[in-house]
């Protein structure tokens, strides 16, 4: 009998594991794994994004308002001012009339200060005769109508109404007493003597 030669044997450890096909089909070949893309170079000509904008930091709306101890702006109080014409000689008689008026009305003897220009108010002259003293000290105690010569009234305090006889004098000394007269009154100003003169005087500033 021939003799059939015999297939050499070769273990498993020296060809290595044997692929076991699935259903028939081979493994597919494994793709390579990209790597890490390469930035996009920026387009030139356009800008990025812009950048947003701070947060806007409000202030609490407590700080907004005013707190009791901030007062309300004060308000410059212009006096009313009234007019009665009158002559130089006639004048202190107009001024007594007008504040007898003034008490009728209802208002307080305190609340009314008189300027003369001229001659004196016989009361104001009755009470310098005991002394500056004791006659500034009847101002200060505001109890009563006070009289007074314009080239001491700057020492008055302000009173709610004045009222000023131009009953003579010299002119500047009645511009004077009116320009006193209208930072003293606080309500009201009277004004008796010349319309047209006490107008000129009231229209330069007074």
């Amino acid at each position: 009998m021939p003799l059939i030669p015999e297939e050499p044997q070769i273990h498993e450890s020296a060809q290595g594991p044997r692929a076991t096909p699935a259903s028939g089909r081979t493994a597919p070949t494994p793709r390579p794994v990209p790597g890490p893309r390469p930035a996009a170079p920026s387009r030139p000509g356009r800008p990025g994004p812009p950048r947003p904008a701070p947060p806007v930091q409000r202030a609490p709306r407590d700080a907004a308002k005013p707190g009791p101890s901030d007062p309300p702006a004060p308000t410059a109080a212009t006096p009313q001012l009234q007019l009665i014409p009158a002559s130089a000689q006639g004048a202190l008689d107009a001024a007594e009339e007008a504040v007898d008026l003034l008490l009728e009305s209802g208002r307080a003897p305190s609340d009314v200060l008189v300027i003369t220009t001229g001659e004196p108010h016989p009361w104001a002259t009755h009470e310098l005769s005991f002394g500056e003293a004791s006659y500034w000290a009847q101002h200060d105690a505001g109890d009563d109508v006070f009289y007074t010569d314009a080239q001491v009234a700057d020492r008055a305090g302000a009173r709610p109404v004045v009222v000023v006889a131009v009953n003579g004098g010299p002119e500047s000394v009645a511009a004077s007493a009116l320009s006193v007269a209208h930072a003293r009154a606080g309500a009201l100003l009277i004004v008796c003597g010349d319309p047209q003169w006490i107008n000129s005087v009231l229209g330069a500033g007074v």
